[in-house]
């Protein structure tokens, strides 16, 4: 087990479903989310590297990188429908890899690996797909990221800059919890952020944490 990350950004996977992939986000979510996305798949690949886990072996890097770059897909328009925005973006996000061609088991892999991201105690149970997307989107929030070193970290925010995406994801789930209330059952990610979003302060808990951990909002 690596205990520090070789500094720089990592590279992220070639392909053409990736090429495409990365199109569909910049092209349909915000910077900030967008961004956050790719951060996401890049911490997640130094938690694999610092686990241990061996690509092609324990976990195939382009659907991790997928499973990341497309797991707020939700929240843009054409995944905005009628369930809380995780399941909405695994739905979305397995439409367009089937669309893609990829085989039935990859695309119910990356379903899966979204539709999880936001569900602690749930996502590392089901294999290390799910879990380091997971991990990955967590690290993005400044959580567990001691395997990162600064210099890595640097860079990557260099490349990938923040834009206030802890309050940007916080608005954009508001907006459409309050559009469509069904999107928010009790106890979920959205209801939670709704309620605190309606009530002064008006800023939730997720804002106030990214702004206290290691790499700000």
């Amino acid at each position: 087990m690596n205990d520090v990350m070789t500094t720089g950004v990592p590279p992220l996977p070639d392909s053409p479903v990736v090429r495409r992939a990365l199109a569909l986000v910049r092209g349909t979510e915000s910077s900030a989310t967008a961004n956050h996305s790719v951060r996401s798949a890049l911490f997640a690949r130094l938690r694999a590297d610092h686990q241990g886990a061996e690509p092609g072996r324990d976990y195939d890097p382009e659907l991790l990188f997928l499973a990341c770059v497309l797991h707020d897909i939700g929240l843009t328009r054409a995944g905005d429908r009628h369930q809380r925005f995780e399941v909405d973006g695994a739905d979305t996000a397995a439409e367009f890899l089937t669309a893609q061609g990829l085989p039935t088991a990859d695309v119910d892999a990356v379903w899966e690996a979204v539709a999880l991201h936001t569900t602690p105690g749930v996502a590392e149970r089901r294999g290390t797909l799910c879990a380091l997307v997971h991990q990955g989107t967590g690290m993005d929030f400044g959580w567990d990221t001691d395997c990162v070193d600064d210099a890595t970290g640097a860079a990557i925010h260099a490349a990938y800059p923040r834009l206030s995406m802890a309050t940007t994801l916080t608005d954009e789930i508001v907006a459409q919890a309050r559009h469509h209330p069904e999107k928010a059952p009790l106890f979920s990610v959205a209801a939670e952020l709704l309620r605190e979003r309606s009530v002064p302060p008006h800023r939730t808990r997720m804002e106030t944490m990214a702004d206290a951990a290691r790499w700000g909002n």
